[in-house]
């Protein structure tokens, strides 16, 4: 099968859907199929991938990616591809996989991370006045049209915001929950790279070390976190420490930590490669989000055994059974819902139940299940475009 994906940047660093999407094209091109890549991205073929960079025109800023879709369309058609897999928002893909979410749903939680009724007032009206984001909005709409591509929703919680946002009918969409695919550690290599990164830290074997990683920390609720810690240490809990790592500016949170007398307890990292090292080395992901289509964090925290305390905005916490192989909040601002679940996980009992239990979900976790089923919906649409132009449709 020769696949089109195309995603408008394919630099891992940017994030989950970077990296995700590149993932899919290994595997995909490792089960044989023709693989090539729509991309503005300047980057050289990698073996089984042919990449395509594709510039957009010259134009408005808010129209590029219309033009790149544009040019991107014209670009396939040359190629000759069986079928178009969407990560940009594409409403002329076969399939479109929205693995950062749907627009509506980014700008409700985004405004829910102001801390008050008249910050999240000015923040609705600043989105609403964003001309880029009006244009995306408006291409997303296409989307949904009848007629449209078939939506791989990577949780149930990205479908219920098909439903909700746009009405889309059910023969629409499909759930292809999200996959994951971590370097594996041995049980020796785990343990030495504990003992390195901990050493290096300062940070004693039986002391907690929680792990919070992110490339958007107001997001993902390094807030509501930062107060659970003050909490926890209000209380008299004091063995532990939190590791703060990923992409963001640091400052005005650690100006934060500072004003609190919290720096003994929290250490800024800034942005890592090393994320294996941090998983092997942490006893628990925390990750309190008020917006994640299904975080790759958390999947990986899982596969190596970590157990994890995330929140119900999180497609993520599909697969955490409360009080099982981690912890689900409801709401990411309830600090102190979250700083008793961190101090239960203080128990070294309660965390090595829980990482036998998030080990044995690996492979529903994994990328090669992921990449399975959306190689069957691939198939599945193929046949489908056949049968229409058999029929003169």
């Amino acid at each position: 099968m020769k696949i089109a994906i195309v995603n408008e940047r394919i630099e891992v660093w940017r994030g989950g859907a970077e990296t995700s999407g590149m993932e899919i094209a290994s595997l995909l091109a490792e089960r044989g199929h023709d693989v090539h890549i729509f991309t503005t991205t300047n980057a050289q073929d990698v073996p089984g991938i042919s990449i395509h960079t594709v510039s957009p025109s010259r134009v408005l800023r808010t129209r590029r990616m219309v033009s790149f879709l544009r040019r991107v369309g014209e670009a396939i058609a040359r190629e000759g591809c069986d079928v178009v897999h969407a990560i940009s928002p594409m409403p002329t893909a076969d399939v479109y996989q929205p693995r950062g979410g749907l627009l509506p749903e980014i700008v409700a939680r985004n405004v829910a991370t102001r801390p008050t009724a008249s910050r999240r007032l000015f923040k609705r009206a600043m989105l609403a006045m964003n001309v880029k984001q009006r244009s995306q909005v408006a291409l997303e709409r296409r989307i949904f049209r009848e007629g449209g591509p078939v939506i791989a929703c990577v949780s149930e919680y990205v479908a219920r915001q098909c439903r909700e946002h746009y009405g889309a009918p059910e023969d629409r969409i499909r759930v292809i929950f999200n996959g994951v695919n971590p370097a594996p550690l041995s049980d020796a290599e785990r343990a030495s790279q504990r003992a390195d990164m901990r050493k290096e830290l300062g940070v004693a074997d039986d002391e907690l070390l929680l792990l919070f990683l992110a490339h958007n920390y107001r997001l993902k609720g390094i807030n509501p976190l930062i107060e659970a810690i003050a909490r926890l240490v209000g209380g008299g809990f004091k063995s532990f420490r939190l590791l703060v790592a990923g992409r963001d500016n640091v400052v005005p949170y650690k100006r934060r930590v500072d004003a609190m007398g919290l720096e003994k307890y929290v250490t800024f990292t800034g942005p890592t490669k090393r994320a294996t090292r941090f998983y092997a080395g942490a006893d628990v992901c925390v990750h309190p989000t008020f917006y994640d289509p299904c975080s790759r964090v958390i999947l990986e925290a899982l596969y190596y055994g970590l157990p994890s305390i995330t929140t119900a905005y999180n497609g993520a916490s599909e697969v955490i059974r409360d009080g099982s192989n981690g912890f689900v909040i409801d709401r990411p601002d309830d600090s102190g819902l979250l700083a008793r679940r961190i101090q239960d996980l203080a128990s070294p009992t309660l965390r090595e139940q829980f990482s036998i239990n998030a080990t044995a979900i690996r492979e529903r976790i994994g990328m090669r299940r992921h990449v399975s089923e959306l190689e069957s919906l691939f198939e599945e649409t193929l046949e489908r475009k056949g049968k229409r132009l058999s029929s003169g449709v």
